[in-house]
Order: structure tokens, then sequence, then C-alpha cells
């Protein structure tokens, strides 16, 4: 009887082996110390690797993030450390020595009558703004979200404010609401004041006047964020309360502001942080001291005011000022977070 016997089919060795992959043409072999430092810096495939990951190696996602991990250390990191160590020592803004000088600086922010009234003005700023950014734009969102014939018009005309610099607007409400500005010239020929409103000379209405160009400058850019977040409200919860009976402002409050909660924490949160971050305004509007006698300084405006005068300025007591600035900042942030968990359960 004749005995047949079966060629075994050779077992092809795993892929990253050097075998090449189905179907491939055949190259050349790279040579030894070529084909190493290639296979070091091009991912390849791993023995325990499956799928998209076959040819990822541990080090490629950190190797993406790597830019961003260096600009923020070096932008963002190594300035809060840099400013934190600052802050206990009497360095000048111009350099040259310095000693430490422990917590006077805190000792000193403490016991200063002006850092309370700067700290005072930011967040009775952050107090007024918040609560208007948050629903005023919801409000403009909500009356351009509906495709009228132009209406394409007016969303451009609202967030034209947006691409305008900052300073161009504060000469703008300068000229507006100067004693013989335009506003003033209105409200004397329609007979509503009998004289001009010190818009820009008296320090309440320098800061209401500033938190008013916050708000009207911000309006477009937070109408785009609620746009988007009105697009993802079902529609068919908006007719099925129209059915029912319900007008348009039990709608709004009721599936509108519900559905775009998240979205109004985070205006809030971004707006707060501005609001303890605002310069230019109250610099446009109330003159670089900041209001009559100072009375209109924000933290900020402060920092700049006794840290950074290179004649009397003490950069290591706008440093402990600037900490405080930060803390506070934080803080906001945190509670914005955990009002945000508390929503969200």
């Amino acid at each position: 009887m004749a005995q047949h016997t079966l060629d075994q089919a050779p077992v092809p060795p795993p892929l990253g082996a050097g075998a090449p992959r189905p179907g491939a043409s055949p190259a050349r072999r790279t040579p030894g110390l070529l084909r190493r430092v290639l296979r070091s810096v091009v991912p390849g495939p791993t023995a325990d690797a499956g799928g998209a990951a076959l040819y990822r190696r541990w080090w490629l996602p950190w190797l993406w993030m790597a830019p961003a991990i260096v600009g923020t250390t070096v932008f963002g990191v190594f300035p809060f450390l840099n400013t934190l160590l600052v802050s206990f020592t009497d360095a000048k803004p111009l350099g040259g020595t310095y000693k430490l000088v422990g917590l006077d600086n805190y000792t000193r922010m403490f016991g200063d009558s002006d850092f309370w009234v700067a700290t005072r003005n930011s967040v009775l700023y952050a107090v007024i703004v918040v609560p208007l950014m948050v629903l005023l734009p919801l409000l403009l969102a909500v009356l351009v979200e509906k495709n009228l014939p132009g209406i394409g018009f007016f969303r451009s005309a609202f967030y034209t404010p947006v691409l305008a610099s900052s300073v161009v607007v504060g000469l703008s409400w300068q000229w507006l609401l100067s004693d013989q500005g335009l506003v003033n010239t209105w409200l004397e020929k329609a007979h509503i004041v009998r004289e001009a409103v010190p818009f820009l000379s008296d320090s309440w209405l320098i800061l209401l006047s500033a938190m008013g160009l916050t708000i009207w400058k911000g309006l477009g850019w937070y109408m785009i964020f609620y746009l988007a977040a009105l697009g993802n409200v079902p529609k068919e919860l908006h007719e099925a309360a129209a059915v029912d009976g319900a007008g348009a402002a039990r709608r709004f409050w009721h599936i509108t502001v519900p559905g775009v909660r998240q979205s109004m924490m985070l205006v809030g949160t971004l707006t707060g942080i501005g609001s303890l971050r605002v310069f230019t305004e109250i610099y446009m509007l109330g003159g670089s001291t900041g209001g009559p006698g100072g009375a209109d300084r924000t933290l900020p405006f402060y920092i700049r005011d006794v840290g950074l005068d290179p004649l009397t300025g003490n950069a290591g007591y706008g440093a402990a000022v600037s900490v405080a600035l930060f803390a506070l900042t934080l803080g906001l942030t945190l509670l914005a977070q955990r009002l945000t968990k508390e929503d969200e359960s």
C-alpha cells in the first residue's frame, strides 16, 4: 500500500517580523542599522496589539501632545511658579537685586484699603455682568434662531462688536458717553435730563458704563454658543408643548432653558473669569487713574499700578495681589464646577 505523506504548509512569520503583508509586492531589504533606526521612530506592530492599535507605539500620543505640553509649561506653569516665588520677595519691575521678605507682601495686602476697593469692584463686576451675560445672549439667540428673510444680516450685525478691538470700542463709548456726546445730547433734547449725565466722571457711573461695554461687546460671542446649543433641543418638545397650550414664555423656561443648561454653566464660568480680569474697559472710560482717585480700579488695574510702575512699583507686592486674583478666579471656577455636577446629578 502506498503511503501518502501530506506536506505541511509552512507557518508564515508574524507581522512585524520582517515578512511582507499578503498581496504586498516584495521590496529590497533595508540595511540593519537603518532599519532599527526607522523602527524606533516610525510606529510599528507590537506582539499583543490588534486592530488600529497594531501600529501604535506607547509613546506616540505623548509625541502628538508634546507641543501643547511644552507651550503650557513655558507660558503657563513656569510664569505661575515664578509669580508665586516673586510674591515672597521685594523685587522691582526692572529687575536688580532683591531679597526674601516672607509673608510681608501678603500682610501688607490684607491691610491695604486700596486692595479691598479693587477686590470689591472686581467681585461687583462679576456679580452684575455674569447673570446678564448668561441670559441676554440666550434671548438674542432665540430671536435670531428662526430662518426668516434677512436674519443673516441681523446675526452678522450682532456679532460685529466681537470683531472690533476693545480699544476701538472703548473710544467709541467715550464719544457716546461724554458730556457733549450722542447719549447726553439726545437725553437733553428729549428733555429727559436738564444737564449732562456724568457717565465718565462719576465713579459708580464709570463702573456701570464699563459693565455695559463688556456686555455689549460679548453678546454676539456668547450668542454663537447658544445657537449651537439650541440646535440640539428637540423641536418635538416645543410642538407638543404648543399643542398642550403652553405659551412662548412657558416653553422658554421649561424646555429651552433646561435644554441649554450646560451651555449656560459654561458661559457663566467664562464670563465670571473674564469679569475678574477686566482692565481695558476701566482704562478707556475711567482714564489712566481708574476713575476719580482710583475708585474704579479692578484687581488687574491695581496690579498694574502697584507692581509694574517703573519708578514706584513693587513687583513682589504686585505678584502677591496676582496670587490673590488667581485664588479668587480658582474659587469661582470650582464653584461653577460644583454647580454643574449637582445639576447633572
